[in-house]
C-alpha cells in the first residue's frame, strides 16, 4: 500500500497545484457579480422620477414600470422625489448603488440644470449612464383664437414693431416652454417679455382669456384647446410635421431653419451599472416602446414613442445640453 501511495504521489501533486491555481484565479476575481450568476433582476427595482406625481413624467415612468416589470419578472416600483427643478431626485439615483436596482426617469431639465445651477449635486455628464430616450413631445406654438396673430411671420412682425410689448408665457422659469420662447427670440434677435407662471394649467388659462399673447406648450397640454376651438395653432416645434398635426407647420418651415424643440423623458442608470444589465435593460425599454400596446397609449396622449439605443440617447443628451447652454447664456437666467 505504501508503494501504491508512493506511485500515486505525483498525482497527489498535481491535484494540489491545480486547487491552488484555481483558489489563486478565484481570489483575483473576486465574487462573480449576480448579473454574472443569471440571477439579475431577483428583487423589485425602483424607478426614480424627480418630479411630483400626475406630470407627464410621471405618467411615463409608471407605463414603462408596469411593462417593464412584467419583461423583467420583478416588480418596479415609482419613486416620486420632486425638488429643485429635478436634482433632488436625480442625486439620489447619482448617489445610489450601481446595481442595476435603481434608476432615473429623467427630462428635459436634465439637460438644461447644468447651464442653470452653478452648482449641482451630481455631474450629469459622469455619474449617470442612458440607456434610452422613450420619447419626445413636441410643442405647439399657440394664440388665443381671437388672436389677430395668424403666423410666425406675423409674430415676428408683431415683435419688431413695438419691442417688448408681446409677452409669451410658460410654466415657469426655466422650463422647455421658457427655453423654447427664448430660442425663438433670441434667434430672430426679438424684444418680447416673459411672463412665468406656476404651472402649465394657469399659464394656458390666462392665454385662452387673452392676458398673455402667446405660448410655447407641449401638444398634450395645449391641443385639446386648439381642437375645441379656444386657442389657434401657429407651427409646431418638431423637426417634420407631427402625426395628427399634419395642417400645423413647423416653426423651421415656417422662416427658422433648424428650430426644433421637445419635451423628452429618457431612462437612466448610475454611471457603473453592469454592461449586461444596461444591455438588459435598453433592450427591454425599446421593445416597450415598439410594442403595438404601448405605441398606441403614446398616440392617444399625443407624444411621439423613440425607445432609442444607449448611444443614440448620449448623443441627444450632448446635442441637447450644448443648445440650452447657449440659449441660457445669452439670457442671463439663473436658477441659485
Amino acid at each position: 500500500m505504501q508503494e501504491d501511495f508512493k506511485k500515486n504521489r505525483p498525482l497527489q501533486r498535481l491535484h494540489k497545484a491545480l486547487a491552488a491555481t484555481l483558489l489563486l484565479a478565484s481570489a483575483a476575481v473576486g465574487p462573480l457579480p449576480a448579473h454574472a450568476q443569471g440571477v439579475w433582476p431577483d428583487k423589485p427595482l425602483k424607478l426614480v422620477v424627480p418630479y411630483p406625481a400626475g406630470g407627464n413624467a410621471d405618467s411615463t415612468a409608471r407605463l414603462l414600470a408596469t411593462h417593464l416589470g412584467q419583461r423583467l419578472g420583478q416588480p418596479v416600483v415609482v419613486d416620486n422625489r420632486p425638488g429643485g427643478s429635478g436634482t433632488l431626485g436625480a442625486a439620489a439615483v447619482a448617489k445610489a448603488l450601481a446595481d442595476g436596482y435603481t434608476l432615473l426617469l429623467d427630462a428635459t431639465a436634465f439637460t438644461v440644470n447644468p447651464s442653470l445651477f452653478a452648482k449641482l449635486p451630481f455631474d450629469a455628464a459622469k455619474d449617470f449612464a442612458p440607456i434610452s430616450l422613450v420619447l419626445q413631445v413636441p410643442l405647439l406654438m399657440v394664440v388665443p383664437a381671437a388672436s389677430p396673430l395668424h403666423s410666425v411671420a406675423d409674430v415676428i412682425k408683431a415683435a419688431r414693431a413695438r419691442p417688448g410689448h408681446l409677452t409669451y408665457a410658460s410654466a415657469g422659469n426655466g422650463g422647455a416652454q421658457h427655453l423654447a420662447g427664448e430660442l425663438f427670440k433670441q434667434g430672430q434677435k426679438l424684444a418680447m417679455t416673459h411672463i412665468p407662471y406656476r404651472g402649465g394649467a394657469p399659464a394656458l388659462t390666462d392665454l385662452i382669456g387673452g392676458q398673455v399673447d402667446v405660448m410655447f406648450s407641449a401638444t398634450p397640454a395645449s391641443g385639446p384647446f386648439v381642437k375645441s376651438g379656444k386657442l389657434r395653432a401657429l407651427a409646431i416645434t418638431s423637426a417634420r410635421r407631427a402625426e395628427g398635426w399634419e395642417a400645423v407647420p413647423t416653426v423651421a418651415e415656417s422662416g427658422l431653419p433648424g428650430f426644433q424643440v421637445s419635451e423628452w423623458n429618457g431612462l437612466f442608470a448610475p454611471a457603473g451599472t453592469p454592461r449586461p444589465v444596461l444591455e438588459r435593460l435598453e433592450a427591454e425599454t425599446r421593445a416597450i416602446v415598439a410594442s403595438p400596446e404601448v405605441a398606441k397609449r403614446f398616440a392617444e396622449l399625443g407624444v411621439q414613442g423613440v425607445g432609442s439605443s444607449a448611444p443614440q440617447f448620449s448623443a441627444f443628451l450632448k446635442t441637447e445640453t450644448a443648445q440650452w447652454a447657449a440659449v441660457v447664456r445669452t439670457s442671463g437666467l439663473r436658477l441659485d
